[in-house]
């Protein structure tokens, strides 16, 4: 019938199909997953998305930047400042708009922010998944500490409406320097003494080594970005390789394995989380005096700019198309799961059916961010 959805079938002796989805069991969205499985070994994945796809591009046209912005916050709720941030370069260029040097750091102090406690909650979901709940609570009790710190200095847990057209919404004063300061590197402590303890857990190492693994050829040809890409050999970040906002002042650490396997994916997180501590902690030292806004511009007309971000997922794109009154004509967005959601049907062949969470749970892909 046109329209229906096709599905490539397996078939031989012993061979069966496992539905998944597209209604699960937690708050995630939908997809629908379809296992071809001998025995419990996965021997080919299908995947269906798109079942809420949201026509958010779609709905920025003709909008105000300030609108524009907003709506990009909502793409995908736990990285709602790196797709501001990406939103509001595009729409800075084509403005001719100055971000002033605070307001850049302040922005890179929210960005690592965001990515840490993305990497808090992911290294957690695969811990739990391996049957170790006591590092997955004492993860989440730091993601915990760690929003609860976003609200306090800036009203709002996941940074929603922290980062405004032109700069950020507000200033970090010289009293919340000292206490965010002093918060960060005590998180830092705690942990490090948690990593150690994921690191004496056999049952946890035994489950991640060799799992869900992603060769680096598959990793280039697919197009993998962010810690995805990163643990499977291919050393690229935008935060380095192209830098945005204050990244060009901070020098950091990328770290690159080459296992590919979810090993290599949490010990890509648990070394990046190390790397935002401490440029935090710079961030907050070397931030020059002055305005956190700068002036406000007409956007030009009939011109095209193009923003990104290394978000926790990897690489954001937002390009933005102005009419010939200087309108918001177009709005595309590539997001990071968008680009990774394809090879989770590659990590998991030749892995046994219960590892799947687990694979899952080290690439940590967007529903939402996907099916914008």
């Amino acid at each position: 019938m046109a329209g229906d959805y096709v599905f490539d079938r397996v078939e031989g002796e012993g061979i069966f199909e496992i539905p998944v989805g597209p209604v699960h069991a937690g708050i995630i969205e939908p997809g629908h997953f379809r296992f071809s499985v001998m025995g419990e070994s996965v021997i080919k994945l299908e995947i269906r998305h798109f079942y809420t796809h949201k026509g958010t591009e779609k709905s920025g046209e003709g909008k105000s930047p300030e609108h524009l912005i907003c709506l990009a916050e909502r793409i995908s709720g736990d990285n709602s400042v790196a797709h501001a941030v990406a939103c509001a370069q595009a729409l800075e260029v084509l403005g001719g708009m100055e971000v002033p040097l605070r307001a850049q750091m302040i922005r890179v102090i929210y960005l690592e922010l965001e990515r840490l406690h993305n990497h808090m909650s992911d290294i957690a979901g695969i811990s739990l998944d391996a049957a170790f709940s006591f590092g997955a609570s004492q993860l989440m009790r730091l993601k915990e500490s760690l929003l609860n710190l976003n609200e306090r200095l800036t009203g709002t847990r996941l940074l929603r409406s922290a980062v405004i057209l032109g700069g950020v919404c507000r200033d970090i004063s010289e009293a919340e320097k000292g206490w965010l300061i002093e918060t960060i590197k005590k998180s830092e402590e705690d942990f490090d003494e948690i990593v150690k303890i994921l690191g004496q857990v056999d049952s946890l190492i035994d489950r991640a080594e060799t799992t869900g693994q992603i060769k680096k050829e598959i990793a280039e040809t697919l197009g993998a970005v962010g810690p995805v890409a990163r643990a499977s050999g291919v050393d690229r970040d935008l935060r380095r390789d192209h830098p945005y906002a204050a990244y060009r002042d901070f020098s950091f650490k990328v770290p690159v394995f080459t296992g590919g396997d979810v090993e290599s994916r949490m010990n890509v997180k648990i070394q990046e989380a190390y790397e935002s501590f401490k440029m935090i902690c710079d961030a907050l030292a070397s931030m020059p005096p002055g305005p956190v806004r700068g002036a406000l511009k007409p956007l030009a007309r009939s011109r095209a700019a193009i923003g990104y971000v290394e978000s926790p997922r990897g690489e954001c794109f937002h390009w933005i198309l102005t009419d010939k009154h200087g309108m918001i004509s177009r709005w595309k967005v590539q997001s990071p799961s968008f680009s990774n959601w394809p090879l989770i049907e590659y990590a998991v062949l030749e892995n046994i059916v219960p590892d799947f969470p687990l694979i899952n749970k080290s690439m940590n892909l967007s529903y939402s961010g996907n099916d914008r």
